[in-house]
C-alpha cells in the first residue's frame, strides 16, 4: 500500500549517511526494475541523482506504443546538515517519488503491470545548503537548476508530475496535497479534468488546486520570484507538466525538521500512481490538444518563457 511504501522510503532517507546507492538497494528485490545512480558535483557540494525505470507491458522500451509517464521528485535537499539535524520538509518530493517507484515495482511482482513505462527521477543530498526566501527560508541545492533538469527531466517522458514540498508560502492554506494547472511550453493551461477526477477518487475529498504565476514557469536564476521549484521541469521539456504540491496550512520553511507528514506524502503517492496507470493506459489527458493548438494559432509560441529571457544591456 502507498502508506507502507512511504514509511519505507521515509525511514531509508532519514539518515545522515543516505545516498543514491541506499535508494538503489530498496529495489534489489525487483529484477525488472532498473535503477541508475549518478553523483554530480556542484559549486555548493554534490548530490546523487537517481533514475528508476519501471517497464510497462507495451512500453516504448520494449518496442510498444503506450505512452511513458515521468515522475519527478523535486527538491533542494533532504537534509541541511550540519545546520539542521534530520530530514527536512523539503525532502517530501524525494520521499514521494521513491515511494511511488516502490509501489509500482511491487505491483509489477503481483501481476499488476502498467501498459507504459514509468520513469521516476529525483536526487539525494543529506547535507544541502539553505537559502533565504520570503516568507520562510528554503533549502538550496548543491547543483543548479540546469543540472537538475538535465538529470531529472528526460526526453522519454511524455507527461510529467513534479512532486515538491510547497509549504513555504501564504497562498496555499490547506494541509494535504494540491495540484497546479498544466504547464506546457510557456503556457499555463487550465487544470486537467482527468487529474481533478483522479484526485477526487484517491483523496475521497474535493480536489484542491493552487495558483501559479508566469514568474513560476520561468527558469530559476532570472531574479524573478518563484513560489518554489515545482514547475522548473517545465522549462526543460515540451511535455505537459503538472505540479503535485505537498502542502500545509501554515508557512513551513523548507529547512524545517519534523515537518514531513506521512499521510500527506502517501496521498501524493496514491495520486501519482493512479495517474501513471491511467496516463499509460490512454485514459488520462494532461491537456486538451485541440485547445492547445488553437491557443498557439491565436497567440503564437510562448517558449520564450522557457528561456532566461532578454537580458538587460549593461549601462554605458
Amino acid at each position: 500500500m502507498p502508506l507502507q511504501k512511504t514509511l519505507l522510503a521515509l525511514d531509508a532517507l532519514d539518515s545522515a549517511y543516505v545516498n543514491g546507492e541506499s535508494v538503489k538497494q530498496l529495489f534489489v528485490q525487483y529484477p525488472q526494475v532498473s535503477v541508475e545512480v549518478l553523483t554530480v558535483q556542484g559549486e555548493k557540494g554534490s548530490t546523487d541523482f537517481v533514475k528508476i525505470i519501471i517497464p510497462g507491458t507495451n512500453g516504448k522500451l520494449s518496442g510498444g506504443q503506450a505512452p511513458t509517464m515521468g515522475i519527478v521528485g523535486r527538491l533542494g535537499g533532504i537534509g541541511a546538515r550540519p545546520t539542521r539535524i534530520g530530514l527536512v520538509s523539503d525532502a517530501d518530493g524525494a520521499v514521494a517519488a521513491v515511494a511511488a517507484g516502490l509501489k509500482l515495482a511491487d505491483m509489477q511482482t503481483k501481476g499488476d503491470s502498467l501498459k507504459g513505462d514509468v520513469i521516476v527521477t529525483t536526487h539525494i543530498c543529506p547535507d544541502a545548503p539553505t537559502l533565504p526566501h520570503e516568507p520562510v527560508d528554503f533549502m538550496d541545492s548543491p547543483v543548479d537548476i540546469l543540472q537538475m533538469n538535465e538529470h531529472e527531466v528526460l526526453p522519454e517522458m511524455e507527461a510529467i508530475l513534479s512532486i515538491d514540498t510547497t509549504k513555504g508560502n501564504r497562498v496555499i492554506n490547506h494541509k494535504g496535497i494540491a495540484i497546479s494547472p498544466t504547464v506546457k511550453e510557456g503556457y499555463i493551461l487550465r487544470v486537467s479534468d482527468d487529474l481533478l477526477r483522479i484526485m477526487e477518487m484517491t483523496t475521497g475529498q474535493l480536489p484542491v488546486t493552487f495558483p501559479i504565476t508566469t514568474q513560476d514557469i520561468t527558469p530559476y536564476g532570472n531574479d524573478l520570484y518563484h513560489i518554489n521549484s515545482i514547475l522548473q521541469p517545465a522549462v526543460a521539456t515540451h511535455a505537459p507538466v503538472v505540479g503535485v504540491a505537498v502542502t500545509a496550512q501554515s508557512a513551513v520553511p523548507g529547512c524545517g525538521t519534523g515537518a514531513s507528514h506521512e499521510v500527506d506524502i502517501a496521498s501524493a503517492v496514491r495520486l501519482v500512481v493512479e495517474t501513471a496507470k491511467e496516463f499509460t493506459n490512454g485514459t488520462c489527458s494532461f491537456y486538451n490538444v485541440e485547445e492547445y493548438n488553437l491557443i498557439t494559432r491565436l497567440y503564437g509560441s510562448m517558449k520564450v518563457l522557457q528561456t532566461p529571457g532578454i537580458q538587460a544591456a549593461p549601462s554605458a
